[in-house]
């Protein structure tokens, strides 16, 4: 059997350390502070601009708060291109509950399940409408973190929930006060099924729009 197939999962799971690193900032500020109140436990791990935003929205309760560069021990890189692309962030993602090799893993990383990811991706599609656009406009928001972060969470939502559309900031808050702190199987899978078309359409409209320059116009953007 291999070491990764899944026999055995949980129904409800506790959110106990969530990943938050978002474009769409909407709604953060009911949101956020609700998680805490619900449990005010809560480990939440963010990036950047969003972290800056959290920070303000919490204030003293901030404490619950940590750079996922101080959590991984590795510092963004120079204007921000790698922030979460890190070994022991997907481990916290990727790993199961039952699965005594990945508890080791995380042991020997000091590391944490992460129970929730809330990710939105760089505005790609309002990018590539602003009037005389180039291809290297577009090629800068291009996300790359974002979709691996909620690929990985949605491939396990056998644990984790992966939150892409701020309108679903309500019933997520609905379900948790009403069963503890706890999130069923049910709406993790729901919410894989958004994340997943969220990734697709994301792609989709990076590859249509690649697909209508020419070499002419991209390389128009550089010195040779």
């Amino acid at each position: 059997m291999s070491i990764n197939k899944v026999d055995k999962t949980d129904d409800l799971v506790k959110i106990n350390n969530v990943l938050v690193s978002v474009s769409d900032k909407n709604n953060l500020e009911t949101f956020i502070p609700k998680l805490v109140e619900i449990n005010p436990e809560i480990n939440i791990f963010s990036t950047g601009g969003t972290f800056a935003k959290l920070k303000e929205i919490l204030g003293e309760k901030a404490t619950c708060l940590t750079q996922v560069s101080d959590y991984t021990g590795q510092p963004e890189t120079q204007g921000g291109l790698v922030k979460t692309l890190d070994f022991k962030i997907y481990l916290g993602i990727l790993t199961e509950t039952y699965n005594e090799a990945h508890k080791a893993d995380l042991k020997r990383t000091n590391g944490v399940p992460i129970d929730m990811v809330v990710v939105n991706l760089y505005p790609f599609k309002e990018t590539i409408s602003k009037q005389g656009v180039t291809v290297e406009d577009a090629r800068g928001n291009i996300d790359i973190g974002g979709p691996c972060m909620i690929r990985a969470s949605a491939k396990n939502y056998l644990r984790v929930a992966s939150v892409v559309d701020p309108k679903d900031y309500v019933s997520i808050i609905t379900e948790l006060k009403e069963n503890s702190n706890t999130i069923s199987l049910k709406s993790r899978f729901e919410l894989a099924k958004k994340a997943f078309a969220h990734t697709a359409e994301y792609d989709k409209t990076i590859a249509e729009f690649l697909s209508g320059k020419t070499y002419e116009e991209m390389s128009g953007c550089y010195r040779l």
